[in-house]
């Protein structure tokens, strides 16, 4: 009885019999586990090499499109961008939908292939979406509603910088409009500005 209560004492000699099992089995268990990562590892090794991946590139681009995608255009209904902001995000896009494909430029693989292989629309084209849609929001707002008093005011007296003028969303919207060649009359109607503004995936 007083060997089997000792056996749950650590003394300053060393450890139980008891922890002594407990490391065992940890140690045993850690290497088990570190084992099978090392095997699935040069399992997916294996996979990718022969072709065969073991996540399919079309799961990849739903991953992009539900998570990546919407967080580099958060806010981008309210933006006013110019081409080369369009370019660096699309520029940005690619690199992350060829690296999900496992290929580089030396490949010299098309961007709309690269497109097609995960199902990934344009980011510049779903950007254009995301503005259309908050202003066909606007627009069917009432005209008392403070989304649609919300009018800048031009301060006179004032001198203004050399340069261009700073392109306003209103101006963005401009453009978006006439380039898709749509008609701004027909956010009325929220069904068919749905339709019309729609950037279907590949």
């Amino acid at each position: 009885m007083a060997g089997g209560a000792g056996s749950w004492v650590v003394s300053y000699t060393g450890m139980s019999a008891d922890n002594i099992k407990g490391l065992v089995l940890a140690l045993s268990s850690s290497s088990f586990i570190g084992a099978s990562f090392i095997v699935k590892k040069k399992g997916l090794k294996k996979a990718g090499a022969s072709g065969l991946r073991a996540v399919r590139k079309v799961l990849k681009g739903k991953f992009y499109r539900t998570a990546i995608r919407p967080a580099m255009l958060y806010g981008a209904e309210c933006w006013a961008t110019k081409r080369r902001h369009v370019q660096k995000m699309s520029v940005a896009e690619m690199r992350m939908l060829r690296w999900i494909c496992g290929h580089t430029r030396k490949d010299r693989i098309r961007n709309d292939d690269i497109r097609d292989m995960v199902g990934v629309a344009p980011i510049e084209e779903k950007l254009i979406q995301h503005r259309l849609r908050w202003f066909g929001h606007i627009q069917r707002r009432p005209p008392e509603a403070p989304v649609r008093i919300g009018i800048l005011n031009h301060f006179e007296n004032t001198r203004r910088g050399r340069g261009r003028p700073r392109l306003t969303w209103e101006e963005a919207v401009k453009r978006d409009l006439k380039e898709w060649n749509v008609s701004k009359e027909l956010a009325i109607d929220r069904s068919a500005w749905k339709l019309a503004i729609h950037v279907p995936e590949p």
